[in-house]
């Protein structure tokens, strides 16, 4: 047998009728078990998407487009729509875990999709950290908010600060006790099965879901049209730079194809799931954006902390929706978490089983029906860099991770319609090749927009992930066993 090359390994591409192999016999010993319903998926992806960001950031935004905000949210979610069009082509035609790590296996080669992998970690793994830091900021708000009391800032804060490119003891805390713990919880969650997890995530999506409509119900009661001029006091430069932040609340539709292999009828579900979940995220901001400017005159976001709460608290004079408000803003965080974590623990799970990783992430519970180990270790690992890194140093690197992933899945879509034209897809992306391109065009467009310290740190990722394919990964692929180039 000759020895592949190094180009030929690289390149080589995993067969996507090998994908469809492998999870052609669910719930058999080593697979997991398909028990994830429609809504249940839809739920995942809109989990993942609404975190705090709509708490929050009207009060950032307003500021800088106006009332035109408006047009920065659709702006945004056409933006998002034309990657979550690419995403649902991509899972119905590749039904399986692994979301875009999977897809550039079967389209640009196993060099790049170990690449994507790294990327993925970065946009799951670490900001599950980031967002369970900001739980513990939002737990401590609701914990006063009811009680009056506080709790001491040695165990709600990281020991590390970030000094430029360095990164120290000197921070205040001594552990983030709050994320950490909260990381466990969904961990314990997710280790009795992706059924009971889905459960779950569905119940406190819905709670979040109620707790925005009912800002949207009380607000509207003291909406007033002359709040909403002038319209757009910043032109379009302002409802543009909105706009490139807004697409970031957006982030977390891709959860949906992290569960291919659970998935009820997954060429039908895949991609309805993130249509779905986008409409229904799309809906919600643009209902919370427009009652908010209604409620109140544009100059009070300037600065206005809190925004939605503190809305709530000058149009009823009490504090109760405040507190409404902040424990919805904990169960939201709750519930991305709960899916982040979950997204990566299948990632890991389909490297494994390519032979990328050591098997212990592909190993199934024979009673849960899950990835226990792979589970645990992602929490640990997870628990420990929230409980001592800050939040800012983990937010950069998942941009960078997050925009890699959606460019490559575009990437993807293009080549395998001219490659494989005839393969049975449950959905088509309409307009192409315009859509994946304008896609692509766009994720390059926000990448270029990061500051320099993401594109340093993400080397050093790169150079670690790097190394580990070239010591590990490579020679232990399964296409390496296989004896395919």
């Amino acid at each position: 047998m000759t020895t592949p090359s190094l180009g030929q390994r690289l390149l080589r591409k995993k067969p996507v009728r090998t994908y469809v192999a492998e999870t052609s016999a669910p719930g058999t010993e080593g697979g997991l078990q398909r028990s994830i319903t429609l809504f249940q998926l839809t739920m995942f992806g809109v989990g993942a998407t609404i975190g705090t960001g709509i708490f929050f950031v009207l009060s950032e935004q307003v500021p800088v487009a106006g009332p035109a905000v408006l047009i920065s949210f659709l702006i945004a979610a056409f933006a998002a729509g034309l990657t979550a069009l690419c995403y649902a082509e991509m899972s119905s035609m590749i039904p399986v875990s692994g979301s875009s790590y999977s897809y550039a296996y079967a389209t640009l080669g196993e060099g790049v999709a170990f690449l994507v992998a790294a990327c993925l970690i970065l946009e799951y793994g670490i900001s599950a950290a980031a967002v369970s830091v900001g739980w513990a900021e939002y737990l401590h708000n609701l914990i006063w908010n009811v009680t009056g009391l506080e709790l001491p800032r040695q165990l709600l804060t990281a020991p590390l600060v970030a000094e430029g490119y360095a990164i120290r003891f000197g921070g205040e805390g001594w552990i983030n006790l709050p994320a950490a713990c909260l990381v466990f919880l969904c961990c314990l969650l997710l280790s009795r099965g992706s059924k009971e997890s889905a459960k779950a995530n569905a119940i406190m999506v819905c709670i979040k879901l109620g707790v925005l409509a009912m800002f949207i119900i009380i607000a509207m009661t003291a909406f007033k049209s002359d709040n909403l001029t002038p319209f757009a006091p910043h032109g379009f430069t302002g409802v543009s730079m909105a706009a490139g932040s807004i697409f970031f609340t957006f982030i977390g539709l891709d959860a949906v194809s992290t569960a291919g292999d659970e998935v009820e009828n997954p060429r039908r579900n895949l991609p309805l799931a993130i249509g779905l979940a986008l409409v229904i995220v799309t809906g919600f901001y643009i209902l919370v954006a427009i009652a908010a400017l209604g409620a109140q005159a544009q100059a009070s976001f300037d600065g206005q902390e809190a925004g939605l709460a503190t809305i709530l608290q000058n149009i009823t004079g009490s504090r109760l929706p405040a507190i409404m408000l902040a424990g919805g803003a904990v169960i939201s965080v709750f519930s991305v978490t709960l899916v982040v974590l979950y997204g990566q623990t299948r990632i890991l799970f389909a490297m494994a089983r390519d032979g990328m990783l050591p098997r212990i992430f592909e190993r199934v519970n024979p009673h849960t029906m899950t990835p226990t180990a792979n589970t645990f270790i992602v929490a640990a690992f997870v628990a420990t860099i929230a409980a001592f890194v800050p939040s800012g140093v983990l937010w950069d690197l998942t941009s960078m991770g997050t925009l890699v992933a959606f460019t490559v899945v575009s990437i993807g879509v293009i080549i395998l319609r001219y490659t494989r034209p005839d393969a049975p897809r449950g959905f088509k992306v309409p307009l192409f090749p315009a859509v994946p391109i304008l896609s692509i065009l766009l994720c390059l467009y926000l990448i270029s927009s990061l500051s320099a310290i993401v594109f340093k740190l993400t080397g050093v990722w790169v150079i670690l992930a790097a190394t580990l394919y070239f010591t590990y990964s490579m020679r232990h692929s399964r296409l390496e066993k296989d004896g395919e180039a």
